[in-house]
């Protein structure tokens, strides 16, 4: 269609513009009708700038693999496109959105060399000036974004050294205290052999020990009050054969699962005069399998600590693989026990029935732990109490992951800017504003998910749509 000078001059993008160089616009330009329907469309390269001039006009951001609507308009003068050809090679030049028409609509189309020269040519401070703008935004949210993930990597560590101390403490009293009991069983073990105990009952002594052990590792849990009488029970069988103190020995007795039938057996394979000394022994005999339970445990913490740190940071393992989320997931809840406190609760909904998906780990393990913190960060900022709520399921053929918490929610007027960049409620110093950038420039861009949000006083939703199938990887700094 035909390109006037005047018409093109009438769009406050060139209302600026000398006669010449409206000219050169229409000269190197073109007026092109487009029907209802497609313009261009996002991840496209972009070849040319458009300049509406009459119709109507709709822009869209691909999520997950949705169209989400961004504008709708029918002001004369809008434009999209090849806004960043003037950048030339340094960035990838790509619609960053799609474009359609919903009525005969007329642009003024401009190619994206074009556009680039022009812009050079008569804005020469203007481009520096943008250049500037666009790589320091760039630079500024790339340092921002490394200091964010050196500060949650800080205060994981933090968690993770509270964490590991606590089992190694444990394991080292414990250690300590077995070292003293062996000493006593040796010592007891000397009195009995000093005895005149024939080979028979030095064996059924042994056998019973054997089976005490046993027993240790198959001890029942008691409530508190079933562990009070029982104690009670054993006390008063120890005091009525003679044996002193044995209200101390009762409740090692109890926690090993040991009862009244089992002293008499004990009361049967020896003499009387001997018995106090051969309680004494079995009880060390109880105490050392507790001991060596409590180093056993501790070590196995130890390790799952040490696992948990493993499968969070992801360093042994391909950038990009199929995982279960389910073990993100809950490594990433270890890692950040130390900083959810004992009045916030942990309620894990997974189906386990969801296959594994493909994704990069380490980075989902990065918006796993920012959504939580955040949660976390607000029951805190409510008392300190509420529950966060973990679930996993399927959402229209995509796996979602849910964290759901019971905090103040997130006020309507804020709700659209908390996924901006530097964005941020909590006070000065406290937070950069990238943690939810970051995550959603994770979930949308490097795995083409959707990340959204549910709030209501109480009840906050944020919840994490994957796909379930492997797409191309988007390589691009995140």
């Amino acid at each position: 269609m035909p390109c006037s000078p005047r018409e093109v001059g009438s769009l406050f993008l060139f209302e600026k513009l000398s006669p010449e160089q409206l000219g050169r616009l229409c000269a190197a330009g073109r007026v092109e009708l487009f029907q209802p329907g497609p313009v261009y469309t996002e991840g496209d390269a972009a070849t040319c700038l458009f300049v509406m001039i009459e119709g109507a006009v709709v822009l869209s951001r691909r999520v997950g693999g949705d169209d989400v609507e961004v504008t709708r308009t029918a002001q004369r003068g809008v434009y999209g496109g090849a806004m960043q050809a003037y950048l030339g090679d340094r960035v990838r030049q790509v619609y960053n959105n799609s474009m359609r028409v919903t009525e005969p609509t007329r642009f003024f189309v401009l190619p994206a060399d074009v556009f680039a020269e022009v812009v050079r040519d008569w804005f020469p401070m203007a481009v520096h000036l943008l250049e500037g703008l666009f790589f320091g935004t760039k630079n500024t949210q790339a340092m921002v974004g490394q200091r964010e993930r050196l500060l949650a990597l800080g205060s994981l560590s933090a968690g993770l050294t509270h964490e590991l101390n606590n089992p190694a403490a444990a394991a080292v009293r414990a250690t300590a205290s077995l070292r003293e009991r062996v000493a006593k069983m040796r010592r007891k073990l000397g009195l009995i052999a000093e005895g005149p105990f024939s080979r028979e009952c030095l064996a059924s002594l042994v056998e019973i020990q054997e089976r005490t052990a046993e027993r240790v590792g198959k001890a029942p849990a008691l409530s508190p009050l079933e562990a009070s009488d029982r104690e009670d029970t054993l006390a008063d069988w120890l005091e009525d054969h003679g044996i002193e103190q044995g209200w101390q020995a009762a409740p090692v007795f109890v926690q090993a699962g040991l009862d009244v039938d089992w002293l008499e057996q004990v009361a049967a394979a020896v003499d009387e005069e001997i018995l106090p000394n051969a309680v004494g022994w079995l009880s060390y005999t109880v105490e050392t399998e507790l001991l060596m339970n409590e180093v056993e445990d501790s070590a196995t913490r130890i390790s799952h600590l040490v696992d948990a740190a493993k499968q969070y940071s992801q360093l042994d393992r391909a950038p990009y693989r199929v995982v279960d989320v389910h073990e993100l997931l809950d490594s990433t809840l270890v890692m950040l026990s130390g900083k959810i406190g004992p009045g916030i609760g942990i309620v894990k909904e997974y189906d386990r029935t969801l296959p594994p998906v493909p994704a990069y780990p380490a980075e989902l393990n990065q918006v796993w732990t920012n959504l939580i913190d955040n949660a976390v960060s607000a029951m805190n900022g409510a008392g300190g109490q509420g529950t966060l709520t973990v679930r996993t399921g399927l959402d229209h053929e995509r796996l979602l992951v849910e964290f759901r918490d019971t905090g103040p929610g997130v006020p309507p007027e804020i709700k659209d800017r908390i996924f901006d960049p530097f964005f941020t409620t909590k006070p000065v110093g406290e937070g950069t504003g990238l943690g939810l950038d970051i995550s959603w420039r994770i979930v949308v861009n490097k795995h083409h998910g959707t990340l959204r949000v549910e709030s209501v006083p109480g009840d906050t939703r944020f919840q994490v749509l994957l796909p379930l199938t492997a797409q191309t990887p988007d390589e691009e700094p995140v």
